[in-house]
């Protein structure tokens, strides 16, 4: 989406691993290279033409604006056809859709590329994709091949080859990621593919219609996206679990927003985002949270917020109030300190009543996506 946003992908460093019994696939994630630090490497300054104009809407549609890719931290391995060609890809439970590069991609870089002619499971489709973005389109065409995740394969999954990948950027070109894949809800599935997980599903490769995200908390320590199951040394205590307001996006009731204690906001809507590494939230509630702790808009990016690091310590507690549950994020989860200066952990997107969870509080809490039963379960990771 904007400056820290990050995405779950399978590390190609990292074994992935399948166990028999229960059946569930074990992925660890690791994380790569920021776009803020893509940006600086190169000498980038960003502007406002770089940041996507929406991130989401609400509403089933062929044409869905979902978030800019922009800043992708986290990567890891999927598998294409047979014999198998891999990339790194995305995990993102923002999307729905499973989108790779096609050998036919004249603006995909030097990014894997997948060949359909070298796959003897590949079965021509070839339904017009497209994702419009803020920053701009993707596109490309549908196409069935096997999907491999560890030892399990997924036969005729349905998949995009990606012919056009200008909407995603600097990100994309100097990124480590090669495409997406989505684990939102068939409502929000571009051409009404069906999403892998329930693939995974309808051809029982895994025996629960779970899936659960634990993140690293410290740089370069890797995270874990299992499907099928829950880790239980990830986290201590009780989940809480809340339901979902619609079957769309990981949308829950958000209750009430609160820095130390003012209350920002009540009663508006949360997405669960892995594909997001910071929060967002509406411009004038996004404002009010930074005038009450001090942070001011960044001059080289207005949608960034920076705060002197000597204050952090000081900082009140941000309470996120989710189904009637607090969660808390003290000021060392949600300010991101960059080595130069600080950053609060929040951008703006609109006055939309929609926030956003990403991995600032998923590294927190660690999730999970009850598909079966339509709800979202958090414990302190």
């Amino acid at each position: 989406i904007i400056l820290f946003f990050a995405f779950i992908l399978f590390s190609d460093s990292v074994p992935i691993e399948s166990q028999p019994s229960p059946k569930l696939i074990r992925i660890p994630v690791k994380k790569m290279t920021t776009l803020r630090q893509i940006y600086h490497d190169y000498g980038v300054v960003q502007t406002k033409d770089l940041l996507p104009t929406s991130l989401y809407t609400l509403n089933s549609s062929s044409d869905i604006v979902i978030k800019d890719y922009q800043n992708a931290q986290y990567y890891g391995e999927i598998g294409v056809g047979s014999p198998v060609q891999t990339f790194n890809v995305i995990y993102d439970t923002g999307s729905s859709n499973v989108w790779v590069p096609s050998s036919k991609c004249s603006n995909c870089g030097s990014h894997s590329k997948y060949d359909s002619s070298k796959s003897f499971s590949y079965v021509k489709n070839g339904t017009f994709f497209y994702i419009r973005y803020g920053s701009g389109p993707v596109s490309g065409f549908v196409s069935q091949d096997t999907l491999t995740l560890g030892n399990l394969k997924i036969k005729s999954a349905y998949f995009a080859e990606i012919t056009d990948s200008s909407g995603l950027g600097l990100a994309y070109s100097m990124g480590k990621f090669d495409g997406i894949a989505g684990l939102g809800f068939k409502t929000i599935s571009v051409d009404g593919i069906p999403p892998f997980f329930q693939s995974l599903l309808d051809q029982g490769l895994i025996d629960d219609a779970v899936f659960s995200f634990y993140l690293g908390k410290s740089d370069g320590q890797d995270g874990e996206l299992i499907l099928g199951a829950v880790d239980e040394s990830k986290y201590f205590g009780n989940f809480h679990y809340i339901p979902l307001v619609s079957e769309t996006y990981w949308a829950l009731k958000l209750t009430s927003l609160a820095i130390g204690s003012d209350t920002i906001v009540t009663n508006q809507m949360v997405i669960i985002d892995s594909g997001t590494s910071i929060l967002v939230g509406p411009t004038s509630s996004v404002e009010a949270l930074a005038a009450k702790i001090g942070a001011k808009r960044f001059i080289l990016n207005r949608n960034e917020y920076t705060i002197s690091c000597s204050k952090v310590k000081s900082l009140p507690d941000l309470t996120v109030t989710i189904g009637g549950v607090p969660f808390t994020l003290s000021p060392s989860d949600y300010v991101i300190n960059v080595g130069a200066f600080c950053l609060f952990g929040f951008t703006d997107i609109s006055d939309n009543p929609l926030w956003i969870m990403g991995d600032v509080f998923m590294r927190k809490y660690y999730t999970v996506f009850d598909y079966g039963r339509e709800r979202v379960g958090f414990a302190t990771a």
